[in-house]
């Protein structure tokens, strides 16, 4: 057996049947025996970069490895920013890479650089080592011999992660002792398994609850959900965060607020912040469940109600100033309620999808790329995760999308009905505009940091074969239609009412 057929064996026996290859000569055999295979999904990218995000996105999909196959040299180190997106929200994304034979290591021949320990702690390199939660990177030396890959029927195992090992005592404990101090939940990025445990126990507890759109759960809540503007001269006692960390400056503003007792539970075991903290390091959902049924603490110091005028000004500045860019974006996410699907992609986006979308329909499935909050592979992600669903919806900003223009030649592969790409242009990276501590930058220094840009998007659109609209003001939206194609939404608010606003 050749040592490409038995690395895919490998990784068929620990439960990977899906595979995103990239062309190249080194790894031919790799790609060759995977497409004799039978009964194996094989996506096809040209560009390792795209495709490593298009696994993570798989992977994101349906809780299963997917393995991205490249040749040698530089093409490897494409996927380091997804493994270190895949490490840091615990996917298990795999690379498989071919490489030159080990003799040649460290000579400086053609295509050959130091693969073997590429990604650093960010993968495991062997599978016995491989836990199931994260990247794993298998590199292959191959041979130049001749290819011969015939037809196979691969066996393929179930894929099953470690579980990790939690204690319900400090949770136990955090809801039981000070909490007359006042307490709210903040809850991050959910995976789906456990959305439902974590809406029922906020239910049951009843406490104040700041919730990102990326947590499946916000839209749902109801009267339990409160801006974090009601926090910001009146923090509580004690902050339990669920799942990944927070998206808004209230949790990072915590690093100067050590007297604040902090509890996370989360699946990557990190705290989120420099400062100390209590940390339970599982699966969000087995630990609720583990607690049983909480007694109900409520709202300690009239939360809710200190909330109320917060809401009603944003309510009122998003209709007074509708063509602004939080004012489309609460439009954009009325409409976004049709689809089966919902990616939020950083960094502005999700941040005003937060302050202003709309809190009273939830999202069939949301997704996001949370774990390094980076641009980069937005769209690659996106389609990843929604490869196989219609009706889907992305969500982007200019630069993010600039950052992925390769991201849509997997279309022709993917289920395109009712797909809308919507992309906010409104000329660069606007958020480091809203920055306090940038404020006093000459205007030279600002727009070295926003990359302010003028890019139009209709011929890209045109390149990919996808429809467009543009959308400039409310009344645009009267004329988005889906179709069987994707459509691009190009999205470019009044700059004066969103800067008034």
């Amino acid at each position: 057996m050749t040592p490409e057929r038995s690395a895919i064996e490998q990784l068929l026996q620990s439960g990977c049947a899906e595979f995103v290859v990239c062309g190249g000569a080194r790894n031919a055999g790799l790609v060759a025996h995977l497409e004799a295979a039978e009964g194996l999904r094989v996506w096809k990218h040209f560009e390792e970069r795209g495709a490593a995000f298009f696994a993570l996105g798989r992977v994101k999909d349906h809780a299963q490895p997917c393995a991205v196959v490249t040749t040698s040299g530089t093409a490897v180190a494409e996927c380091l920013p997804a493994v270190i997106e895949a490490f840091y929200t615990r996917k298990p994304l795999i690379i498989l890479s071919a490489d030159r034979p080990a003799a040649f290591r460290g000579s400086g021949a053609p295509q050959v650089i130091e693969q073997e320990k590429l990604f650093g702690t960010y993968a495991a390199r062997r599978i016995e080592d491989w836990e199931g939660h994260g990247p794993l990177h298998l590199n292959i030396p191959c041979e130049e011999h001749p290819i011969l890959a015939e037809p196979w029927h691969p066996q393929i195992e179930g894929f099953l992660a470690k579980r990790l090992p939690f204690e319900v005592r400090e949770l136990l404990n955090f809801l039981d002792h000070g909490v007359f101090k006042g307490i709210i939940a903040m809850v991050g990025g959910l995976e789906p398994e456990d959305r439902e445990d974590v809406f029922y126990f906020l239910k049951d507890l009843a406490i104040p609850v700041i919730a990102d759109i990326n947590s499946g759960i916000r839209e749902a809540l109801g009267d339990l959900l409160v801006p974090e503007q009601t926090f910001q001269k009146n923090l509580p006692g004690r902050i339990l965060r669920l799942g990944e960390v927070p998206i808004g400056r209230l949790w990072r503003d915590l690093e100067q607020n050590p007297s604040i007792e902090i509890l996370s539970i989360c699946r990557n075991g990190l705290p989120g912040l420099a400062r100390p903290s209590q940390i339970i390091h599982a699966e969000v959902g087995r630990v609720i469940r583990g607690l049983g049924s909480p007694e109900t603490i409520g709202d300690i110091r009239d939360d809710f109600i200190k909330a109320r005028p917060h809401w009603a000004q944003i309510d009122e500045s998003l209709e007074a100033l509708p063509d602004s860019e939080p004012g489309l974006v609460h439009l954009l996410s009325i409409y976004a309620t049709t689809g089966e699907s919902l990616f939020i992609g950083n960094s502005l986006p999700i941040r005003e999808w937060n302050h202003y979308g709309q809190r009273h329909t939830p999202y069939a499935r949301v997704f996001a790329n949370r774990g390094a909050n980076g641009i980069d592979g937005q769209l690659s992600t996106w389609l990843g995760a929604t490869a196989e669903c219609p009706d889907s919806w992305g969500i982007f900003g200019d630069l993010t999308t600039l950052y992925d223009l390769a991201a849509p030649a997997m279309l022709p592969q993917i289920e395109q009905k009712g797909r809308v790409l919507v992309v906010i242009n409104n000329g660069g990276g606007q958020i480091f505009g809203k920055l306090p501590r940038l404020a006093n930058l000459t205007p030279e220094q600002h727009r070295a940091i926003v990359q302010p840009q003028e890019v139009r998007l209709q011929s890209w659109a045109e390149m990919w074969g996808m429809d467009y609209l543009k959308i400039t003001n409310r009344e645009g939206f009267d004329a988005l239609e889906t179709g069987q194609k994707t459509l691009l939404v190009e999205l470019i608010p009044d700059p004066n009412q969103s800067a008034h606003l």
